[in-house]
């Protein structure tokens, strides 16, 4: 029960209203507990008495009583369901608000769809009992303890029988319950499956079609939604039976004391009035029992749910604020990474021992065969991860020592996979410095050589550009990319191959738009364009993690060493692929 009192902590901010609601539920409650009271008079008066006025006010009274139930209900749905889908809203952000606070290894390690799947899954699963447990809770606790009052008041025999029952129905909830929790666990896990395998499918439709793998993805989608049938076929297996169950049970009770109470009436010991109102009495109470019953079991499934979304909560990242972190001052360009060490598996080192010292304002080209680690390193730089060993620093401050924020908001990055998002060219853009206004967009737009394509497009700044800039072509996404970075105006900048996706005018154009940005500021690019590499200030050359080899072009062509083979490779490709234009 860890897990939901935690989700009840959810529910402290709204105490009012769960007070008001709580109220109004308690007199609707008692208001359906004084019901069968009335109904004993009024059948005593209609079969003994036979008195009609006695009889039309007894009446009257049960229409009001049940005119009250009516408001009083009303109100407490109202205040309990609008606090229930508050409080899930709040929890739905906060999950989501966490989730930014995770380092870049969290997402990593899990599929896009199972994180999707924990956030829409699981807590509707979770939703069904935030509020409906407390108010059920409280609601049949007043008919059971109620009714059970009122009953041996009225006849101790007849309690004795209903009361046989309880026990009977722990066991059942019991048994049935702690089978629903695993099955509801497995069946949101498998579901986090099937929704991790529809996210790759929409978003990597293009591959999916150009493979002819329809059949295959098929396949895979309805073989995940048929395991997480299985599962499910399971539950509704033991739900159809615990039900009718429960209501079996409670439903012979019901009879045995019908028989028991028609054989008093006859004998004379109790009148009609009384039976009717212990055979109501006797439901009201049966009721809280089943559904305390079917509580538990909608419990145990919503726990089962709450286990994966919580252990999302209780992850920490891996990278983040030291609790004496200081801001960082402004960024003059320095930087020296110390002996420093990386890796994402334990027995497989991915950066192995990198000392170098950057002054500001010099461009550093990164080369070297593909695995190599030039993206890790780069990552390290921006810290989307620490070093396991060794430090980097940052004008003479050890990042580790600063808050995240005050770093990144001077470092730009242009990935080497374009990431925009699904709304317009004018929000991607400014979505690198907020509140900028329309004439630094473009001015950053025509750095970046986007300003003709987008004012060629019909709706100019305000065109969406599609989920993941689909509806952009590579080099225009490449370009709207590199005009977020231009507006950021960073202290650092990290280009992770970044004109590789434009074509030779554009490239041209864009490459005099980065040597501008460039200027006053520390600049790593990792680029297979021997131009890039030719007006780097420093190469640094890698292989299989560690630095081989480090100077300009003229002193690496001079070693002969590994630079020298990448470089003349790369010559020779460009001169093939001239050939090939020519022909």
């Amino acid at each position: 029960m860890k897990n939901y009192k935690r989700l009840l902590i959810l529910l402290s901010p709204y105490k009012k209203a769960l007070i008001l609601g709580s109220l109004c539920l308690i007199v609707a409650s008692l208001t359906n507990l004084a019901v069968p009271l009335y109904i004993k008079k009024l059948v005593d008066v209609v079969m003994v008495d036979k008195n009609m006025a006695l009889m039309n006010n007894l009446t009257l009274g049960i229409a009001g009583l049940f005119f009250i139930q009516l408001i009083f209900s009303t109100a407490h749905n109202y205040l309990f369901d609008l606090t229930e889908k508050r409080a899930i809203t709040d929890f739905r952000i906060k999950l989501f608000k966490h989730l930014h606070t995770l380092s870049l290894s969290f997402f990593v390690k899990r599929r896009t769809g199972e994180i999707v799947s924990r956030m829409t899954n699981d807590i509707t699963t979770i939703e069904n009992i935030i509020t409906d447990l407390p108010a059920t809770l409280l609601q049949q606790s007043i008919r059971l303890f109620g009714g059970i009052i009122i009953i041996t008041y009225m006849n101790w025999k007849l309690t004795g029988l209903i009361l046989v029952l309880a026990p009977v129905l722990v066991i059942f909830a019991r048994t049935f319950g702690r089978k629903l929790k695993k099955l509801s666990t497995e069946i949101q896990d498998k579901l986090a499956v099937s929704t991790t395998i529809l996210e790759e499918n929409i978003s990597c439709i293009q591959v999916v079609k150009s493979f002819v793998r329809e059949k295959l993805e098929n396949e895979r989608f309805g073989n995940a939604l048929e395991d997480s049938f299985q599962s499910a076929k399971k539950r509704v297996i033991i739900s159809s039976f615990f039900g009718p169950s429960i209501g079996f049970i409670a439903f012979s009770t019901s009879l045995i004391l019908l028989w028991y109470g028609g054989r008093e009436v006859i004998l004379g010991a109790i009148s009609p009035g009384e039976l009717i109102a212990f055979i109501l009495y006797a439901t009201i109470i049966a009721g809280p029992m089943g559904s305390f019953a079917r509580l538990y079991a909608r419990v145990q499934e919503g726990i089962g749910a709450s286990t994966r979304v919580f252990e999302i909560m209780d992850t920490k990242g891996e990278v983040r604020d030291q609790p004496d972190a200081k801001t960082m001052p402004r960024i003059e360009g320095k930087v020296e990474v110390d002996n420093i060490h990386f890796h994402y598996r334990n027995d497989q080192d991915v950066i192995k021992g990198i000392n170098f010292i950057i002054e500001p304002g010099q461009t550093i080209a990164l080369v070297g065969p593909s695995g190599a680690g030039k993206s890790t390193l780069v990552q390290l730089l921006h810290r989307f991860y620490d070093p396991v060993a060794g430090q980097i620093r940052i004008d003479g401050i050890p990042l580790e020592s600063v808050q995240l924020a005050s770093y990144w908001k001077q470092i730009g990055i242009v990935p080497q996979e374009t990431i925009l998002f699904g709304g317009t060219i004018l929000e991607n853009i400014e979505y690198a410095k907020q509140g900028a206004d329309k004439e630094e967009i473009i001015e950053a737009a025509k750095a970046a050589n986007a300003h003709n394509f987008i004012m060629e497009t019909p709706e100019g700044y305000q065109t969406i550009v599609g989920e993941k800039g689909i509806r952009l072509s590579a080099g225009q996404r490449q370009r709207i990319a590199i005009a977020r970075a231009i507006l950021k105006d960073p202290r650092i900048l990290i280009l992770d191959e970044a004109t590789s996706a434009l074509d030779n005018e554009s490239e041209l154009l864009i490459q005099e738009a980065l040597d501008r940005l460039m200027q006053g500021r520390t600049s790593f690019i990792i680029a297979h364009r021997l131009s890039t590499i030719h007006n780097a200030d420093r190469i640094i050359v890698m292989d299989k993690g560690k630095l081989v080899e480090s100077g300009n072009h003229a002193q690496l062509m001079e070693k002969e060493g590994l630079y020298y083979k990448l470089y003349t490779l790369k010559s020779l490709q460009l001169v093939e692929d001239a050939e090939v234009k020519n022909t």
